[in-house]
């Protein structure tokens, strides 16, 4: 393999989230959108995958970008699209949660300053057995919908 090969995907695997710890939940493929000017609120997107033995539970969530961060889930009640806060979210031993537009998002209120496209947004994920996890999400265009556009390797 070559070494712009191997370079490229150690990149894309650190800009996407971080690196797991034995027995620890990863977060993989953090990712936020770019936000106008003048919006304090933002959402973040990620995969939690618990490959440990061990069911664990996501207490909540902070970053230095925004006054509060929480963890969401949207969904229907009746005609009605409605937002609700989802602390502590459990996350069951080899299971897979999916952090995605629509459904659950880490919510961050009171940014500090817009999200830019191609910056990158710390994130701190509180976890009941594996503490704390420090991820970056990527900041990609304000109307993304996957996580892996323009991020391809070749």
């Amino acid at each position: 393999m070559s070494k712009g090969i191997v370079a490229t995907a150690l990149l894309l695997a650190l800009g996407f989230g971080g690196l797991a710890r034995a027995g620890e939940p990863a977060v993989v493929d953090a990712w936020a959108r770019a936000t106008p000017p003048g919006t304090d609120v933002a959402a973040a997107y990620l995969t939690i995958d618990n490959r440990s033995g061990t069911a664990d539970r996501l207490l909540g969530a902070s970053s230095g970008a925004a006054g509060s961060v929480e963890i969401h889930e949207t969904g229907r009640e009746g005609d009605v699209m409605k937002m609700r806060k989802v602390e502590p979210l459990d996350v069951a031993a080899g299971d897979r949660v999916t952090f995605q537009p629509g459904g659950l998002h880490v919510m961050l209120a009171g940014l500090r300053a817009p999200l830019k496209q191609g910056e990158r947004l710390p994130l701190t994920l509180r976890f009941e057995h594996a503490g704390e996890i420090h991820v970056e999400a990527v900041v990609l265009a304000g109307d993304a919908t996957d996580p892996h556009e323009g991020h391809h390797a070749h």
